[in-house]
C-alpha cells in the first residue's frame, strides 16, 4: 500500500470523524423511526435507547459496507472499506464479522502498528483513503 495518498491507510482522525458522523446519522434516525430520545433532551434516559441507536448504526454499516464498501461517514470523509483477500470488494460476510466487532467497540479501539482495529483484521479488511 502507498504511504500518501488514495490507497493508503486511513489515519486514526479521518476514522475517528467518520464513525462521529454515522453515529449521528444513526441517532437521528433512531429518534425518527422509533422515537429514541435525542442524547442530552429532557426525555434522554440511560434505558434502552443506546441499543435501538446502537442497532440502526450496525444495520447501516452491514448495508453500506457490504454494497457499497463505504459509509456515509466514511464517504463524507475520503475513507473506503476494503477486502484485503481477491478483488479488495468486501463480502457479506467480511461486513457482517466487521460490523458485530465493531459494534462491540472494544475490537475498534484496539489497533496495531499499521493502525487497523482488531475487527479489521479479523475481518480481513482495511480502511484506505479513497481520496
Amino acid at each position: 500500500m502507498p504511504q500518501h495518498g488514495p490507497g493508503s491507510l486511513g489515519s486514526f482522525g479521518r476514522r475517528l470523524v467518520g464513525v462521529i458522523v454515522d453515529w449521528a446519522i444513526a441517532t437521528v434516525i433512531a429518534a425518527g423511526l422509533f422515537r429514541a430520545p435525542l442524547p442530552f433532551s429532557a426525555q434522554a434516559t440511560n434505558g434502552g435507547e443506546s441499543f435501538t441507536v446502537l442497532g440502526v448504526f450496525a444495520v447501516m454499516n452491514l448495508l453500506l459496507v457490504a454494497t457499497l464498501g463505504f459509509t456515509i461517514g466514511h464517504r463524507m470523509v475520503g475513507l473506503q472499506v476494503r477486502s484485503l483477500s481477491g478483488s479488495g470488494r468486501v463480502l457479506p460476510l467480511q461486513a457482517f464479522a466487521r460490523t458485530v466487532l465493531l459494534c462491540l467497540f472494544i475490537p475498534a479501539v484496539i489497533w496495531d502498528k499499521d493502525g487497523r482495529g482488531l475487527h479489521d483484521k479479523a475481518a480481513n479488511t482495511v480502511i484506505v483513503r479513497a481520496r
